[in-house]
């Protein structure tokens, strides 16, 4: 039986941050209709008045923000620095934030203080966020609901007896209830695309080498991490992506640039709704895909269905490579994290996964041999379409409990296959990804959809999700009685 349904956690009210995203919230700010530091003072009330009721933060740094708020005000008549200046937002807890501790959502790790930025948070940062702390996630990013083995949950904002998905389901839920309009989220499965479909967000993965990568995604055989942001909005998103070109232009990949709507192109996209894994995709989640998919079609693009783009044996390999990852953060934590990582401490998960790597590690080199093929058979596959639609997930989001580390490792590691089945192929292949919202299900949980696109077509992929914005606008929190009309923001209430 589904959990019932208790209040939406919703801090949304009319205060500096008002219903804004992230985009119009700059653009106040820059035409000094409010101050950067009423903004994160704004931002911060927020935050207080949500924790600990949706347990998003994993670490605060108030007093760091609201300094680097005087500091923009500060500067007077003179240009604020960044397209996005003085608009608060969180980091991910798996990413150094130089002066903040940096735990992995892991009782394992130490709580010591970064010594450097990242280079991706410097990519992010660069772009005038104010950074108010850390978000939560689970233990290294491993399960898809942000669950902890001391019963600490972050909860879904649209009801909070419901996951907030994971790996980045801090960030998400923050961004959804309305503490920050945009949040750093990154993606080594599926980790942007699935809190951002159990929190009815915009959530986009980057092709593979689009965004500055992170120390650890360097040294991995297969790069399968991608950094990014959750957000409200799909114009966030896209001046997100516009502005990372200017901090770094990749090479090989043409430019996303300014994408500022759809682009009024006819597509052919292709339709897939069932898992390689062979376990059905659930009713609503179905219908949610089908409705997408009806609604491309009345606009003029083409919809087929489509074989899904790479070999059968994807989900094992796909699995051990998993398992490879949990294995070695146990075995060499202290070297890879901090010397004082406690490879006792770590959870039911990661200490199951570690297991079944060691039962199975010598089926590692065929099944990377075969992922390093994925690219190569995702490509021919795609060729003559624009972009694939698919579930994000394959069922509606689960109640807390359902993932908790604490449920014994051979069933969860079961329910976390047939749940997460569509998003890794774009993790191993290195193709852009993105999820849209697409409705309320029966429970007035987020449903969304998501789209696939041939390597370096990011663009295609914001323009598709400014289509559906446009078409049928998304429920957001501070509107949900009315989730297709534009409202004022609702009081908030936790």
């Amino acid at each position: 039986m589904r959990a019932s349904a208790p209040s939406p956690i919703n801090t949304f009210t009319n205060d500096a941050l008002g219903a804004d995203d992230a985009t119009a919230l700059a653009e106040r700010i820059r035409n000094r209709d409010v101050s950067v530091t009423e903004v994160t003072q704004a931002a911060i009330d927020r935050a207080h008045r949500l924790e600990p009721a949706s347990n998003g933060i994993a670490f605060q740094a108030f007093d760091q923000a609201l300094a680097a708020a005087r500091q923009q005000d500060g500067h007077g008549s003179a240009p604020r620095p960044g397209f996005f200046a003085g608009v608060p937002t969180f980091i991910k807890d798996n990413t150094d934030i130089k002066g903040l501790p940096t735990r992995h959502g892991s009782a394992a790790v130490p709580h010591h203080v970064a010594d450097h930025t990242s280079p991706f948070a410097l990519q992010l940062l660069d772009q005038g966020f104010i950074c108010l702390g850390k978000s939560t996630l689970p233990e290294f990013g491993f399960n898809a609901t942000t669950e902890s083995m001391d019963g600490a949950a972050t909860r879904n904002p649209w009801n909070p007896a419901f996951s907030s998905g994971a790996s980045s389901g801090g960030a998400a839920a923050l961004v959804a209830s309305g503490v920050v309009p945009i949040a750093h989220a990154n993606d080594g499965g599926g980790s942007i695309r699935i809190p951002a479909a159990c929190c009815g967000l915009v959530g986009l993965k980057s092709s593979r080498g689009r965004l500055v990568d992170n120390e650890a995604a360097k040294s991995l055989p297969i790069n399968i991490l991608a950094d990014g942001i959750v957000s409200r909005s799909v114009r966030d998103t896209a001046n997100f992506m516009a502005q990372a070109e200017h901090f770094r232009r990749p090479n090989k990949l043409p430019p996303v640039g300014q994408v500022d709507g759809p682009s009024g192109q006819k597509l052919r996209i292709g339709l897939i709704i069932d898992s390689i894994t062979g376990h059905p995709t659930d009713s609503a989640t179905r219908q949610a895909v089908e409705n997408t998919a009806r609604t491309l079609e009345k606009l003029g693009h083409s919809v087929e269905p489509v074989t899904i783009p790479v070999a059968q044996s994807f989900p094992e390999d796909f699995a051990l490579y998993w398992a490879m990852l949990a294995f070695g953060v146990r075995a060499n934590g202290h070297k890879l994290i901090h010397p004082d990582f406690d490879k006792r401490k770590v959870d039911d998960l990661t200490r199951g996964l570690s297991g079944k790597f060691k039962k199975s590690f010598y089926r590692l080199p065929a099944a990377l041999w075969r992922l390093k093929r994925s690219r190569v058979d995702y490509g021919r596959a795609m060729e003559g379409y624009d972009a694939v639609l698919t579930p994000v997930l394959g069922q509606t989001t689960p109640p807390l409990g359902h993932l908790s580390p604490e449920v014994p490792f051979d069933v969860l590691f079961d329910r976390l296959t047939r749940y997460v089945s569509f998003t890794p192929v774009a993790n191993a292949t290195g193709a852009p990804a993105i999820a849209v919202p697409a409705g309320l299900s029966d429970e007035k949980l987020p449903l969304s959809v998501q789209f696939m696109a041939p390597y370096g077509m990011e663009r295609t992929l914001i323009e598709l999700a400014y289509t559906l914005e446009c078409e049928s606008p998304w429920p957001q929190l501070f509107n949900a009685s009315s989730p297709n009309q534009a409202g004022e923001p609702e009081t908030a209430s936790a």
